[in-house]
């Protein structure tokens, strides 16, 4: 079953909002999905997209915009925020940042920016590959965290949201969402290909030998000092272009202590 599902309110709640397409109402619908024997599920930041380049150059066009204090600023108020939300806003950040500097020309120039970034860019090679390659095995779904507009706005705009066909998952706290993740797209096993080792942990004491962890060591968090408290993935891969080394008996196989 083709679904739509660009991103999802409060956690345990049902009102998926959507900002990609019409079809995201048959997520909802009373017929339960047929049951996959896999699912690949696929985290966006740093795991198919270099978000540390996007924020780099977010933080240079930010400079040149506003100068490097009220840059740092903005970033002072984006880290409040994530801290109060669970998840990255940066367009919410820009809305506090509007509050303490409401007469600034510039904060529409940083909207046009984010809005019109082209993701499409900043794709790690071989991330469609990945992608194209998982789903000779089994359905391929975006799950990821984030706001309802900026990160709707990036997997489109990065291609994702048609390399997936338009299964796309968006919570605030996508570990503590996996029975709707069950629910829209039930399987027998699934791979989850995610830079949070953090992640990956939750989601193994969750399902348990259903699962396949899979760590591309991309980006800051994969090599933040955080990685060393956590049990080892299932298979670890150096860039995400990797996974095209395995077949589906080898990621099956990878979970089986």
């Amino acid at each position: 079953m083709e679904l739509g599902i660009p991103a999802q309110a409060a956690k345990g709640e049902d009102d998926m909002t959507s900002s990609l397409d019409d079809t995201s109402h048959a997520a909802d619908a009373d017929a339960t999905p047929a049951r996959a024997s896999v699912v690949f599920l696929f985290d966006v930041d740093n795991t198919l997209l270099d978000n540390d380049r996007v924020i780099a150059d977010l933080r240079r066009y930010l400079v040149r915009e506003l100068g490097a204090e009220r840059t740092d600023q903005y970033f002072e108020l984006f880290e409040r925020n994530r801290a109060e939300l669970g998840y990255a806003d940066y367009l919410g950040a820009l809305q506090s940042y509007r509050v303490c500097y409401p007469r600034d020309p510039h904060v529409l120039a940083v909207s046009s920016f984010l809005v019109n970034y082209p993701f499409a860019n900043r794709l790690f090679p071989g991330s469609l590959d990945a992608l194209e390659h998982a789903g000779r095995f089994g359905p391929t779904v975006i799950l990821s965290d984030g706001d309802v507009v900026f990160q709707p706005r990036k997997v489109e705009r990065s291609g994702l949201f048609d390399a997936v066909e338009k299964r796309v998952l968006i919570y605030i706290h996508k570990e503590q969402e996996l029975e709707d993740v069950e629910r829209r797209f039930p399987a027998q096993h699934y791979v989850l290909i995610d830079d949070k080792i953090r992640i990956l942990t939750a989601v193994k004491q969750c399902w348990g030998r259903r699962l396949t962890t899979v760590f591309p060591r991309q980006g800051h968090y994969a090599s933040a000092p955080e990685v060393q408290r956590y049990p080892a993935a299932d298979l670890a891969i150096e860039r995400i272009g990797e996974l095209l080394d395995y077949d589906l008996p080898a990621l099956m196989q990878a979970a089986q202590p």
